[in-house]
């Protein structure tokens, strides 16, 4: 506050003190003299006496404590923008994006320019094996499935109930619902009512006309959607009836109904994107794309509800290895993990899993890639800890996320059997397709 005032000070000083005079004037020149006709020049006024700003500070800061001030562009902020356009002019002429007090925010690099370990997170159609982003796999499986209708309509129907509708306590309602009209024809082949649904059917509309793919699936397996008269009614009402063809194969209902039963949601597959590299110095290094922070709204969904289940769980006593347990499951944050396993001879093994997968889906990878795939083996984490292929421990309980580098040991009686056999335990254990395809990290 005493520099604000000094400042104040300063400046009515100034403004007290005249007009200007250029430096290459002499002093001794004078101002020529005024023609007597204009009006004479009005005398600059005196600045306030030193009593004067004394008592002007004075009742400032008595104002400034009744009531508080919205902060406008004083001559500090006045300064500090000033010095800052001239740093943005400087580090124009200069090329300099990055000049001390510029805001302007360095222009990111092209997404390819750095080395990244893997190009990003990628999955499997189940239905056309074809390789999918991230962002496409909802829209490239929808794709599949309608596709899969003029082959086999009845597959195609079960797996768009299953997959294009989200909810899955409606679906099993409605999945149920059907078993049932099912199961009555099966047992009640002679009665004529089971063989007609109702559209309007109170039950139907709430159950079965809200689902995705339910009227393909009635079509699919034989029935026909018709109007017959209803008694007492003067227009004609909306049935699905079962034809007669199938009416004669009970087998292939009850087959129909028992796929319908069974079948879950078609999800794309997760790409392990297996690669092989030479022995690294950097094998300890992972530079990973966006794919393996950012989150889906699925998976935000999954997040909410898992943390909704912890703050039920606070208001339950619990024992220390149950905190414990529930501590590690909050390292949940990440959805990918990136693994990498160095083998005996040094050459690293590298695959994509989900980060709450289990243990034995790494074992089960790595065994993939073995040319002995009986031979029992361990894998160790960093600081020598085993990792067990029988715990049913996740990646993110055991600390992997989202990136960690194992090390692969034979079993020792397997190794005692190398040795025994003069063979050198850091001979190459891989594949010989893999080791054709190995790469440089």
């Amino acid at each position: 506050m005493k520099k604000f005032f000094q400042e104040i000070k300063a400046d009515i000083k100034f403004k007290s003190a005249g007009p200007g005079q250029k430096l290459t004037e002499s002093v001794g020149e004078k101002a020529p003299k005024e023609k007597p006709s204009q009006p004479p020049v009005r005398q600059p006024r005196q600045g306030p006496t030193n009593e004067a700003q004394m008592a002007a500070a004075a009742a400032l800061a008595r104002l400034e404590q009744k009531q508080p001030r919205a902060r406008g562009p004083t001559s500090q902020d006045s300064i500090r923008n000033q010095v800052r356009k001239e740093l943005r002019a400087e580090a124009a002429v200069s090329g300099d994006p990055e000049a001390p007090g510029s805001n302007t925010a360095p222009e990111p690099k092209e997404e390819g320019s750095a080395h990244l370990a893997v190009p990003g997170v990628y999955f499997t159609c189940p239905l056309t094996g074809a390789i999918l982003r991230k962002d496409q796999r909802d829209a490239r499986i929808r794709e599949a499935i309608l596709m899969h209708f003029s082959t086999d309509p009845v597959a195609a129907s079960i797996m768009k109930i299953h997959t294009f509708n989200k909810d899955r306590d409606r679906v099993k309602l409605g999945v149920d619902t059907i078993a049932k009209y099912l199961d009555n024809i099966h047992l009640h082949p002679e009665e004529e009512k089971y063989r007609k649904i109702k559209v309007q059917n109170k039950v139907f509309q709430e159950r079965i006309h809200c689902l995705e793919g339910t009227h393909e699936f009635f079509e699919a397996i034989g029935f026909q959607k018709v109007l017959l008269p209803i008694p007492d009614q003067e227009g004609p009402e909306e049935f699905y009836v079962l034809s007669e063809a199938a009416l004669a194969q009970p087998q292939s209902l009850e087959r129909h109904k028992e796929k319908l039963l069974s079948a879950e949601p078609v999800r794309a597959t997760l790409a392990r994107q297996r690669r092989v590299f030479r022995p690294s110095t950097l094998a300890s290094q992972f530079d990973l794309p966006a794919d393996f922070f950012n989150l889906t709204a699925e998976e935000i969904k999954r997040e909410q509800r898992l943390r909704s289940e912890a703050v039920e769980r606070l208001s339950v006593l619990r024992t220390k290895a149950m905190r414990e347990r529930e501590e590690q499951r909050e390292m949940r944050k990440y959805t990918y993990t990136l693994l990498r396993v160095r083998l005996p001879d040094g050459c690293l093994l590298q695959g994509t899993f989900y980060a709450r997968e289990r243990v034995a889906a790494l074992y089960g990878f790595v065994r993939e890639a073995l040319q002995n795939d009986w031979l029992p083996f361990e894998l160790l984490a960093s600081g020598g800890q085993k990792l067990s292929e029988d715990e049913n421990l996740a990646f993110n309980e055991c600390g992997l996320v989202p990136s960690a580098l194992l090390t692969f040991s034979w079993d020792a009686a397997v190794l005692e059997d190398i040795r025994a056999a003069g063979t050198q335990p850091d001979t190459s254990i891989l594949k010989p397709e893999l080791l054709s395809a190995i790469e440089k990290l």
